[in-house]
């Protein structure tokens, strides 16, 4: 499909966090043209769009989702991580059939797509339906592997690194395990294995927890997880973790020294009372943050705006600063690192040659004026309402409150809706 989007605002992510007035052309699922609006002919394009001096960003790019935890939205919460996962998620998600997964991964997307998220970083059951799911909807995947005690083993996530990568354009898979503490050493071992085999990066949950990481100092010779894994050899290729809330300095200068993403998940780490994540000391020491909005049983929403403004906005309640994590840093989290973070390192700009894939911010409403600095009021004052155009892959997936998946959106409610019901995930 070839689109032309002029008259638009467009901050390109790849330099200035100014925006400049011109246009995006699109051919093939790739940018082709990025600059001053210029004479065209008509016939060339199969949509041309006048933006009406509205923004184009790169998309967001959520760094970490269990999409298919759509049957426990509002069904485990108010609960601490412990027993919420162990006694309220864990039983439910055994009942989950294949099928299921593939339903309620569907869900998910649709709430991705309203909130300008054009990609996901997903770890959860079933990575082939879960595949299937987002190649059919046109959203983009990096799924990563989730080798734990108790299901996958890291022969079937070695197995999924062989089938997953390379055999779609949306859809591509990275080395991963559930956490330190749902994997024995053994296992451990058997990932930084693959690791160096591959010659791969390696992600997971790490420090989510206070009790996660004295838990882990007291199996392991007083080592946090972070000093643990890096022993082991997990993040020789890179890599990085999920919340990283409990960090000592020791723990940040081996992400820093490894290259390793710190992704964080504010929203999540709030409503589980995990703690607050150690943003500006991330920033100041060079650690590259991304953002995840989690799973929806723990977050309970997929709203990339709330989990943008509770990054800035929690670094300065901890740091007791305001000037701590600037609005545009945040943007930079959200547009650029958790594309870095996923191996999408041609979806991180607006620049010629890129993949297509970026939204449209609607400005022409009250949260978005007067427009003193069009790149803060996303972070501090956009909402999901604002965003009137999600693109992946040069297809227009979602516009003005429609979407253009070609799904039924009703059927995948409705879907979603009796999975609950047979399951019993309502109370």
């Amino acid at each position: 499909m070839k689109i032309r989007i002029h008259n638009a605002r467009i901050l390109t992510m790849a330099d200035t966090a100014e925006p400049f007035i011109g246009e995006v052309n699109i051919a093939e699922g790739r940018i082709t043209y990025v600059g001053k609006d210029k004479p065209t002919n008509d016939n060339i394009w199969d949509r041309e769009i006048d933006a009406k001096q509205n923004l184009l960003l790169p998309g967001f790019k959520n760094a970490h989702s269990h999409s298919a935890m759509t049957i426990l939205r509002s069904y485990a919460d108010d609960l601490p991580l412990s027993e919420w996962l162990f006694e309220r998620v864990f039983p439910v998600e055994e009942k989950l059939t294949e099928d299921d997964i593939y339903h309620l991964t569907k869900l998910a997307i649709l709430e991705y797509l309203t909130s300008g998220i054009t990609a996901i970083f997903e770890m959860y059951l079933n990575p082939e339906m879960i595949a299937c799911a987002c190649q059919e909807m046109g959203m983009r995947c990096v799924q990563v592997g989730a080798a734990n005690n108790f299901g996958t083993t890291p022969k079937r996530v070695a197995e999924l690194y062989e089938s997953l990568n390379n055999v779609h354009p949306l859809t591509g898979y990275h080395l991963g395990f559930h956490a330190e503490y749902t994997c024995d050493e053994p296992l451990l071992l058997e990932v930084a294995e693959l690791s160096q085999h591959y010659k791969a990066p390696v992600f997971c949950h790490l420090a989510e927890t206070a009790a996660e990481t004295e838990g882990c100092r007291e199996r392991h010779n007083d080592m946090t997880p972070a000093a643990y894994l890096a022993s082991l050899g997990i993040f020789d290729h890179g890599g990085g973790g999920y919340h990283c809330v409990h960090m000592t300095a020791a723990d940040i200068a081996i992400f820093r020294e490894r290259g390793l993403y710190a992704v964080t998940n504010p929203a999540s780490n709030l409503k589980l009372a995990s703690g607050i994540a150690p943003i500006a000391d991330y920033l100041r020491t060079g650690v590259p943050v991304a953002i995840g909005t989690d799973g929806p049983a723990s977050n309970n929403c997929l709203d990339f705006f709330r989990e943008m403004f509770l990054v800035t906005g929690l670094a300065k309640v901890k740091e007791v600063d305001a000037a701590a994590v600037p609005a545009f840093s945040v943007l930079q989290m959200a547009c650029v690192n958790g594309a870095r973070a996923m191996g999408l390192n041609e979806a991180m700009t607006i620049t010629i040659g890129s993949m297509a894939d970026l939204i449209m911010i609607d400005l022409n409403q009250p949260n978005m004026q007067p427009l003193n600095h069009i790149a803060n009021n996303v972070v501090y004052s956009g909402s999901k309402q604002n965003v009137a155009m999600t693109i992946v892959n040069g297809q227009i997936l979602y516009e003005k409150g429609e979407f253009a998946t070609g799904i039924d959106v009703e059927d995948i409610y409705e879907n979603a809706n009796k999975i609950a019901a047979r399951i019993g995930g309502r109370e």
